[in-house]
């Protein structure tokens, strides 16, 4: 191969005994049985077994070297007395004639051949130790190979890969940016884009038609498990004259193929996905982004209570709140202090309880007590039920209400054991609502993203309550995971001056604020669509991996920091000054 090795430390194989080969590598474990010396030698495509004999002079030279250091060595191929079916490599091993030590390894302050449990700020620390384990390492191969697959299938689909820049303006809406300031404009700054949204659209204006990206976005928000703080990768696509399902079609032969070759042996669903409008998802799952492998969903049951018995709810529904019923199959038999445990869940988070009716054993548990049989059975019919069965009840109203029934429904399915975790389900939401109403102040806000089209156009602004329109904007949605958003853009000035006209923006600050891409719309552009999924959040899901942090190269820990480059950190007066800054320290 080079002067280093002829072959790598995962390519030989029992056809090659007898052979005269030299391999390079990390002494990946040392097992010294005082007559022989077996060195597991390890690199990026695998390990090969390395056996030093205490005849030769070797010997006690590499039992002086630690693990991890790198060196080479050259000798015969042989057949391996004790094979290990674990390892491609496992039928041989070599019998070690040279040693050659390129670079010896202190103590390591992170195991690499087994998981020593090290806490997450030294394996982040040490990150370039923690790479070179075999899951993060295979993790990070994975990732390279989603991006190039990725790549492969938007190509074959006609679209071409542009790059859009990095330094660009500050926008109103997202999340929090990352300012850059400029020392040759005293003052202002610059932002690092949190998508290439603006531009992508103004490659459709100037005539491009089909574009896409894996593009770096950078977003100043607080860490969650499936969200690493500070920058992040998307595959980015825009496409002229396109419609919703024209996306629709692009990105389900993206995806779907991506899961299908990726799937490691789970199931998948297979295009068309299913479409669910957003306040259905909310009403039947309690989230836009709900985990399908789970097979329980509520319904509206409202009409049910008024006058049915039960006091409270009667009541409460009266007073316009709204019944949501679960039927779970089989759980009637459950003790009470099932029910009891769910319903002190619903206490601590901060709403009424879960009420229930069970029909075990001929008789019936739960609220039943206080319903008539007509009542009792009329609500078995409707949801469906049968002996065996229980039904849970909630009651609320509004977004917070229905976030928590999301969360009891994942929490019964998840202590009941219905999610099927061999499985890869997907969905589209669709038809969000353009606008929704600021619970602090009242004000109307744009609720997803305010480049899209609202359905009807211009005429569902100037006529519709505005929280009654819905917009063409989508997700694609993994078992509880959103991998993706998209929408059908405005590209008509007059329509993105209302639309931002009744979130509170005048024209000027369409102008200030978005001024180069209100201007080419002005200059006639097509209508376009587009979308991005998360690559982090796809190699996860692919992996199911629990923490983003194990499928990135080099992630930053909880507090945004880079513990290994030591970033963020100070930097001189001079650097300071010549950017026109001052640094207020903290009085607190």
């Amino acid at each position: 191969m080079n002067g280093y090795r002829t072959h790598t430390c995962g390519e030989l194989r029992a056809s090659d005994v007898n052979k005269e080969v030299k391999l390079a590598g990390w002494i990946h474990r040392k097992r010294n049985l005082g007559n022989l010396c077996f060195v597991d030698l390890r690199d990026h495509y695998g390990i090969t077994q390395c056996v030093f004999d205490s005849h030769s002079d070797l010997f006690e030279r590499i039992e002086a070297i630690r693990v991890e250091s790198v060196i080479g060595i050259s000798g015969e191929v042989v057949h391996r007395e004790s094979v290990n079916k674990n390892i491609p490599t496992g039928d041989i091993e070599i019998k070690v004639k040279t040693l050659e030590v390129y670079s010896e390894a202190d103590v390591l302050p992170v195991q690499v051949a087994s998981d020593g449990g090290e806490p997450e700020e030294l394996r982040l620390k040490y990150r370039f130790l923690d790479l070179r384990k075999d899951r993060i390492h295979k993790n990070i191969l994975l990732r390279s190979k989603v991006i190039q697959r990725s790549r492969e299938l938007m190509r074959e689909q006609g679209f071409t890969e542009y790059q859009t820049p990095i330094l660009t303006a500050s926008s109103p809406e997202g999340a929090r940016d990352f300012l850059v300031p400029s020392r040759l404009n005293p003052g202002k700054f610059y932002a690092l884009p949190q998508a290439p949204q603006q531009f992508k659209q103004l490659l459709m204006v100037s005539g491009f038609d089909k574009y896409f990206q894996i593009a770096p976005c950078f977003r100043d928000e607080d860490p969650r498990a499936d969200r690493s703080p500070g920058e992040f990768y998307q595959m980015d696509m825009e496409m002229s004259f396109a419609t919703q399902d024209d996306v629709f079609a692009v990105i389900e032969h993206t995806l779907g193929t991506i899961f299908n070759e990726f799937a490691n042996g789970k199931t998948v669903d297979q295009a068309p996905y299913i479409h669910i409008p957003f306040r259905e998802a909310m009403l039947k799952y309690g989230s836009d982004k709900p985990d399908l492998r789970n097979p329980l969903f509520m319904i509206d049951a409202s009409s049910l209570f008024g006058d049915s018995g039960f006091g409270v709810y009667d009541s409460m529904v009266k007073e316009g709140k709204v019944v949501k019923a679960m039927l779970v199959k089989g759980i009637a038999s459950k003790p009470r202090s099932f029910f009891d445990k769910l319903d002190g869940y619903a206490k601590e988070e901060g709403m009424g309880g879960v009420a229930y009716i069970a029909w075990a054993e001929g008789a019936t548990k739960g609220i039943s007590r206080m319903m008539s049989a007509e009542k009792i059975e009329e609500i078995k019919q409707t949801m469906k039920a049968e002996d065996g069965d229980a039904i849970l009840f909630v009651v609320g109203k509004g977004m917070k209400f229905d976030k928590f029934s999301g969360r009891l429904r994942n929490k019964v399915g998840e202590e009941l054991g219905l999610i099927d975790e061999n499985s890869f389900k997907m969905c589209w939401i669709v038809d969000f609502p353009f606008y929704e109403e600021n619970d602090e102040t009242g004000a109307v806000e744009f609720s997803h993203n305010p480049f899209s089209m609202p359905q009807g156009g211009m005429d569902a602004l100037l006529n519709k309550n505005p929280l009654d329109i819905l917009a063409y904007q989508y997700d694609f949605v993994c078992n509880g995971v959103e991998l993706l958003s998209g929408a059908v853009r405005n590209h008509q000035p007059e329509i993105m001056y209302k639309a931002f006209e009744i979130a509170g923006y005048d024209n000027s600050v369409v102008d200030n604020k978005f001024g180069g891409m209100i201007s080419a719309f002005k200059f006639g552009a097509p209508p376009h669509a587009g979308s991005a999924y998360g690559v982090d959040r796809l190699v996860m899901l692919l992996l199911d991996e629990p923490i983003i942090r194990d499928v990135i190269l080099f992630p930053l820990n909880g507090k945004a920091q880079d513990l290994m480059m030591q970033a963020p950190n100070v930097v001189t007066q001079q650097q300071l000054d010549e950017l026109h800054i001052q640094v207020v320290k903290d009085q607190k």
